[in-house]
């Protein structure tokens, strides 16, 4: 049976799948062998057999075979751990994409005292022979030893985030995080620097806080179009700001390069970026990045793009998943080394983000999409916030569905083998120990009835860097009617041009009103309740217990600022 197919082109190679399932995440694929501490699905208890008989019957394939054998290391040196990949030489394609996201250690380069820690080993008939064509990946935490075995040829479950996952292991073992989160530095044309890391679950718009904002032909920029009335609005900002780029999806916040100022202190933990492209959808739309890709100073890995043989990889033909409808998770494989403007050294961070894919909301059709351009949130809500982690409307990265889903604490819970609660007692000491970093919600797609794609962050971006990281003042933001939103915004100007305030407060449009705004906002507290009560378990700390019940409390703004302070 073809699993993939793989062309050479001029700027790379280009990987597709026959399968549309294999195009995208499963989000359910890992399970755990070991019996070490851990809250996620065990192997024995999915399949129903122990996993020691199927490690050695891969391993016995495996020994079979061509084989591409290289070592690397996860995250940085000295932050990380000693890894290595075993991978048949017929899915080539796999170990490159891998080398590019990881990096590669020549053996001139291996120290006398290499010793992995972390093994990825590649079986992808086994999706067919014992999975019935399910993405599965085993994570078979034994003595020292982290292996990874990755029964399917789509990198992001293995190469991508089973390589997160041993990171997030190694902090949890040592007491610290691997955030999932873009970072970057934005410089505004007054030379104001500001630093912004945005999280959020798959597809809340990590790599795109790294792009410049889309621009039409004539220079402006759609803001939204009234999904009710048609109705479109523009804005016209002559420059926006420099962007230099810092991590895309993982960074480490390790002990080592935190420092006493106050703030959140990041280093990036990958080699190379897997860079979502589904919202390029035409030529320009991103020149920059079109550019970058088609014409690479070193070869790209494309996946789920539409290239023929030694034809130019082009990041927006996307392979179609059926006529007409084209799949929804394009991507490319970019390393740091041909980025321009890269930060490398560890930087600190003004401003923490969280990004949340809306739906559209009006009377009619209540949904939780009744975020504002942006909220700026007390500490101990933006907590919360991380601990749901919504991964929220049409996901493009994952199979799954329209429904509302939690991606759990720090929206890494998906890649983690250990314990919920240990994670969220790590992320909360996060904010305890950097009072000066700020935090706000971005939503991404629709703000009401207005569908916005990805402008509302550049806005906020833009905005926030040139009013600088400083605290708000009273008039500049207001409650918002629901209490788990923070604060809103009672005004808001970029270069002099005002932004009309049914984009910052939803329930202002005609088409949402009062009524709208609180059916949303009760679907909201909904999905807060049923996530948040399975973190309220012994070993949470007494602090993170006071914040999780005073949701469950429906506590007021002040409660939760009397907990972790102000914004």
């Amino acid at each position: 049976m073809i699993e993939t197919t793989v062309v050479r082109v001029r700027n790379g190679i280009a990987v597709n799948y026959p399968d549309p399932y294999m195009r995208r995440r499963d989000p359910d694929c890992m399970v755990i062998a070991d019996e070490k501490t851990s809250d996620k699905p065990r192997f024995s208890e999915r399949f129903g057999e122990e996993f020691g008989p199927l490690r050695q019957e891969t391993l016995d394939w495996l020994a079979d075979q061509e084989l591409a054998i290289f070592a690397f290391r996860t995250g940085r040196k000295g932050m990380g751990e000693d890894a290595l990949a075993v991978v048949p030489a017929n899915a080539a394609f796999f170990a490159l994409g891998l080398a590019l996201l990881q990096g590669i250690l020549s053996p001139v380069e291996l120290p006398p005292d290499f010793s992995p820690r972390t093994i990825i080993y590649v079986a992808p008939p086994f999706r067919h022979t014992h999975f019935k064509g399910e993405q599965v990946v085993v994570h078979d935490r034994t003595g020292n030893l982290h292996e990874i075995f990755s029964y399917n040829l789509y990198p992001g479950p293995s190469a991508k985030k089973g390589v997160y996952g041993s990171l997030l292991r190694l902090g949890e073992e040592e007491g610290w995080v691997t955030a999932h989160c873009s970072a970057v530095q934005v410089v505004t044309p007054y030379d104001n620097v500001m630093t912004i890391m945005h999280e959020g679950a798959s597809g809340g718009g990590k790599s795109e806080m790294l792009e410049q904002p889309h621009r039409l032909p004539d220079g402006r920029m759609l803001k939204g179009r009234n999904l009710v009335t048609g109705e479109k609005r523009y804005i016209e900002i002559p420059r926006t700001c420099d962007l230099r780029p810092i991590c895309d999806d993982m960074a480490l916040c390790h002990p080592d390069i935190q420092q006493a100022n106050g703030k959140l202190w990041l280093v990036d933990a990958e080699e190379g970026w897997f860079v979502r492209v589904n919202h390029i959808t035409e030529y320009g739309a991103d020149y920059d990045l079109e550019k970058l890709t088609s014409q690479p100073s070193r070869p790209l890995v494309f996946f789920n793009i539409d290239a023929a043989p030694h034809s130019r990889a082009l990041i927006w033909e996307h392979i179609e998943d059926e006529p007409g409808v084209p799949c929804p998770n394009p991507r490319v494989i970019i390393p740091r080394s041909i980025v321009a403007n890269i930060i490398n050294e560890p930087i600190a961070v003004d401003v923490r983000s969280i990004g949340v894919r809306t739906p559209p909301c009006t009377r009619e059709k209540p949904s939780y999409g009744i975020m504002g351009l942006f909220h700026v949130l007390p500490p101990a809500l933006a907590w919360l916030w991380r601990l749901v982690a919504p991964r929220g409307f049409a996901n493009p990265s994952i199979v799954g569905t329209e429904k509302m889903s939690s991606e759990g604490v720090g929206s890494y819970w998906p890649f983690m083998t250990g314990s919920m609660v240990r994670q969220a007692n790590l992320l909360l000491r996060q904010f305890e120990e950097t009072p000066r970093t700020r935090y706000v919600l971005i939503p991404n797609q629709h703000i009401g009835a207005w569908e916005v794609g990805f402008m509302a962050e550049w806005l906020a971006r833009d905005y926030l860097a040139r009013r600088g990281a400083a605290r708000f003042k009273g008039d500049q933001i207001v409650p918002a009617r629901c209490t788990l939103l923070g604060y809103a915004l009672s005004s808001m100007r970029i270069e002099g041009v005002r932004i009309s305030h049914w984009f910052l407060e939803v329930n202002t449009q005609p088409e949402v009103g009062d009524e709208g705004y609180d059916q949303g906002a009760a679907i909201l507290r909904e999905f807060f309740c049923e996530h948040l009560e399975q973190y309220l378990k012994p070993d949470i700390s007494s602090l993170g217990r006071q914040i999780i019940e005073c949701c469950l409390d429906d506590g007021s703004l002040e409660d939760y600022e009397k907990l972790l302070g102000k914004p």
